[in-house]
């Protein structure tokens, strides 16, 4: 079914459920979600509680004194994002970038140095380039996909190498071992962010990452209907200091926000399946369009982080970006006429959605050295009938 992108690997064993090593699709159902030992129900209920009783003064039961500091429905989500992960801690935020700030005020101080990615998620680069620099965060962007590129900026006051792979929105890869090496060599820490892969397609931490970062909004949540974000650490010094600082700061996830991505999870490995599907078909019609320049897809053996991808993930994702021929106004324009592909922000729900990058997501990188192409559309690729998805995406080409 496959033959032409190589077959499907399988995710690789989780951790563990009722003591037994399991695999990602039962982790993702069940790790952290035990049946409700009073009621049986299956499914961890909404604990809409921001306090609880205390057995008297300093006699916590079971460890809930105030929702902020923990949240039962949370805790049951920050388990399995751990499982998933292969972490030994996970952390459920408000929002992804709710996570990224609570990260880096944690492991950085004022004087300190980061090298990111020179295509960052345009929300990523805000964060660094607006709010973190005044607070005394210098930042470098550096192509990810060349190793001696990434070593020769490395500082020392450099404490964090800053991953994304596949990269928003031009879907760059990084060698996260390799990397990981680059950083321990410098006394840095690897922060992957994995939200366009997910942990169905690569777990980064088994690469040498120290921490993982998701927007469970997009692929975990899956359904376009939560917001919400996720830190997983790989060893419990780190993830203690996340913990002090995520209680700290204040942007958890809300109980309900975290059974929704809960409930989101518990389809990502079939999701996921059809994510990358239906991209795949996508990007054969793209690569034979005219009025296509390039696309851009790890999948693709031109592309050049290919060979890497193709050790690091399970399959390529259900990210798309390419180039239209016509430059910007045409990009815009194929925007403008799709249909089925919803014109929108975000990514990774059921839905298909098209974007144009320089305008939308990534506008605020304009003029900067992560400015996109103009020329450039991105798409996430849903999970609905894939034939109808052909015909959207011919008649927006259709100039």
């Amino acid at each position: 079914m496959h033959s032409h992108w190589g077959s499907p690997k399988r995710p690789p064993a989780g951790d563990s459920v009722g003591g037994m090593n399991k695999g990602f699709e039962t982790l993702a159902i069940h790790a952290g979600q035990e049946a409700d030992p009073l009621t049986g129900a299956v499914v961890p209920p909404i604990y809409a509680t921001s306090t609880y009783k205390q057995d008297g003064v300093g006699g916590l039961r079971s460890g809930y004194e105030y929702s902020r500091s923990a949240n039962p429905t949370r805790t049951a989500l920050e388990e399995c994002l751990a499982a998933l992960e292969g972490g030994v801690r996970g952390l459920a935020f408000a929002s992804g970038l709710a996570a990224e700030d609570t990260l880096l005020r944690a492991v950085c101080r004022p004087g300190d140095h980061v090298l990111i990615p020179d295509d960052a998620y345009g929300g990523t680069y805000r964060l660094f380039a607006r709010v973190l620099e005044r607070w005394g965060l210098a930042y470098t962007p550096v192509p990810l996909g060349d190793v001696d590129a990434v070593r020769a900026a490395m500082r020392p006051e450099t404490k964090v190498v800053w991953v994304e792979t596949p990269t928003n929105p031009l879907l760059g890869i990084a060698d996260m071992a390799a990397l990981a090496q680059v950083a321990r060599d410098g006394g840095a820490r690897l922060v992957v962010d994995n939200t366009f892969a997910s942990p169905y397609l690569q777990q980064p931490l088994a690469f040498g990452a120290d921490v993982v970062v998701h927007s469970t909004t997009k692929y975990m949540g899956g359904h376009s209907d939560v917001v919400g974000g996720a830190l997983i650490a790989a060893d419990s010094g780190l993830a203690e200091e996340l913990v002090y600082h995520q209680n700290a700061m204040g942007a958890v996830a809300g109980p309900f926000d975290a059974w929704l991505t809960l409930r989101g999870i518990k389809t990502l490995g079939v999701r996921m399946d059809r994510h990358c599907d239906n991209a795949e078909r996508v990007v054969e019609l793209l690569e034979a369009h005219p009025n296509v320049a390039s696309v851009l897809y790890p999948g693709l053996s031109g592309h050049p982080g290919h060979e890497v991808a193709a050790k690091q993930m399970r399959r390529f994702g259900g990210m798309v970006s390419f180039r239209v021929a016509g430059g910007e106004e045409a990009a815009v324009e194929v925007c403008n006429r799709a249909q089925l592909f919803t014109l929108g922000e975000s990514l990774g729900g059921v839905e298909s959605l098209i974007e144009h990058p320089g305008r939308m997501t990534h506008a605020s990188a304009a003029g900067s050295p992560l400015e996109v192409p103009g020329d450039l559309v991105r798409l996430s690729v849903g999970i609905e009938s894939v034939e109808d998805l052909l015909a959207d995406l011919s008649q927006a080409l259709a100039l």
